[in-house]
């Protein structure tokens, strides 16, 4: 089956609503998709680096759960839809690494929150994906093996800590994946694959009983190739239903190039200062802003490094020789860490979310690039970006992490392409609006019709490999 923009037509591209009603009709069964899943692992995870566990048994057991589901009427909202599951969530039975040597053979007696919810809608798991250690890093890093590279440019980074995540949707090897993001780890590796993300508000998506790393700003949250599939995943990690709604004309939008003035790549800027645009035409009231988002520093520095140190710090004399470089500096700089510190940290945090709730009495969006550059070299992260130097750690990512402090749900959309790598448009809403936000971010992608073929062509299976034969 072909598109037609030549691209051979995997179900693993399908929407969500298309491959439910497919297999409610009988027209294709979810074993048949899984296992068209499995050989595209195959075949190109030696590549990209996606995933760092297979789950194939237990895939093949869901698949076929799945298709008796179907015939019975039984199925739930996921119901044979393939999942990709991040390496920070607890599967039950299986080994759970966070991207850590120190933890290779970590096998999990139960499910997490996020995975037994996901196991309930009937989700397939199609594996266990990359991530950084203990979600530690910006890039999706760790000493399995080399980074987790770019479907776009596999000379490229994915960003990270969700960088498996996000390239096992770009490269059509899971219809969705669950990530987790603490700093602007799904919304990085969104921008940088072309796929969507959503960081949900704080609070709204638990892990119970599953690694404790940012657990003050962390979320788990969907990527997907579109909005509706995102919604559909997410109403299952909330337990609440969204629906779409049609914006009201007239939105009042806050828009900001260069957050904080830091220095972004002046294509990221004309790309989505174009999105922008469209958002005009769209009937909404764009207001440029000086968007200052300094502070959000104070408290999260000294939050990430003591939750790393109670939880971690006996690395350090058990397990230090098998740790990356920046975990071992993360809790090396948390042992000096004090309890006065802390304390103004906790103090900082609820000051800073307060600030940022003051922007939506004012606007009902804010949008801004969601990353400051396109997806750079891998291990390669620049310290010069728009003849400015920058900070090697946050400088190409300057936008994210305050909306974690402040608590905010959002997303990353794509919104066109840069020398032919993906831009993505940071959309935030106010606390727990993500059915508007998602409702927004949906009429964006529709005005935006954004062209993905490229990618999709560039990991098309030969026609002989293929499992799923119209």
């Amino acid at each position: 089956m072909a598109s037609g923009h030549g691209v051979i037509d995997s179900p693993l591209y399908w929407p969500v609503v298309r491959l439910r009603d497919a297999y409610r009709r009988g027209e294709l069964s979810p074993v048949e998709v899984l296992e068209e899943a499995l050989a595209r692992i195959d075949r190109f995870n030696p590549e990209l680096h996606a995933f760092l566990g297979r789950l194939d048994d237990l895939a093949r057991e869901q698949a076929l759960a799945a298709e008796r589901a179907w015939r019975d009427g039984s199925a739930g909202p996921l119901c044979g839809i393939p999942v990709s599951i991040k390496d920070t969530f607890h599967i039950e039975g299986h080994v759970a690494t966070y991207g850590s040597r120190a933890y290779e053979n970590n096998r999990v007696a139960t499910d997490s929150g996020v995975v037994r919810r996901l196991r309930a809608a009937g989700a397939v798991f199609t594996g266990r994906t990359n991530t950084s250690e203990f979600a530690q890093s910006a890039t999706t890093e760790n000493r399995f093996f080399d980074d987790c590279h770019n479907p776009w440019d596999v000379t490229r980074t994915t960003g990270g800590s969700s960088g498996g995540a996000a390239a096992s949707v770009a490269a059509g090897l899971s219809t969705l994946a669950v990530g987790a993001d603490g700093g602007g780890s799904i919304r990085i590796p969104a921008s940088f694959t072309g796929v969507f993300g959503i960081k949900p508000s704080y609070g709204l998506c638990r892990d119970e009983n599953g690694l404790s790393a940012m657990s003050d700003f962390i979320a788990p949250g969907p990527f997907a190739w579109r909005v509706a599939d995102a919604r559909a995943m997410l109403a299952v990690l909330a337990d609440t239903p969204y629906r779409y709604r049609t914006p009201e004309a007239g939105l009042r939008i806050g828009w900001c190039a260069r957050p904080s003035n830091c220095p972004h790549e002046s294509q990221v800027v004309d790309v989505t200062g174009a999105a922008v645009r469209k958002i005009a035409a769209m009937g909404h009231d764009v207001t440029e802003v000086d968007l200052d988002l300094e502070g959000w520093q104070e408290a999260f520095g000294p939050l990430v490094l003591q939750n790393e140190f109670r939880e971690r710090g006996h690395l350090l004399r058990s397990s230090a020789e098998l740790l990356t470089g920046y975990e071992r500096k993360t809790l090396e700089l948390a042992q000096n860490l004090t309890p006065d510190q802390v304390d103004a940290a906790r103090r900082a945090h609820g000051l800073y979310a307060e600030r940022i709730q003051q922007l939506f009495r004012q606007f009902d969006f804010v949008v801004l690039p969601t990353t400051a550059v396109t997806a750079f070299p891998v291990k390669q992260r620049p310290q010069v970006i728009d003849g400015q130097p920058v900070h090697w750690l946050w400088g190409a990512f300057p936008g994210t992490s305050a909306f974690n402090v402040a608590g905010n749900p959002a997303a990353s959309l794509p919104c066109g392409f840069a020398d032919s790598l993906p831009v993505g448009l940071q959309v935030v809403g106010p606390r727990m609006g993500e059915e508007n936000l998602l409702s927004f971010c949906e009429d964006l992608e529709g005005a935006l019709a954004i062209d993905c073929t490229a990618v999709q062509q560039k990991w098309a299976l030969p026609a002989d490999h293929r499992q799923v034969l119209s």
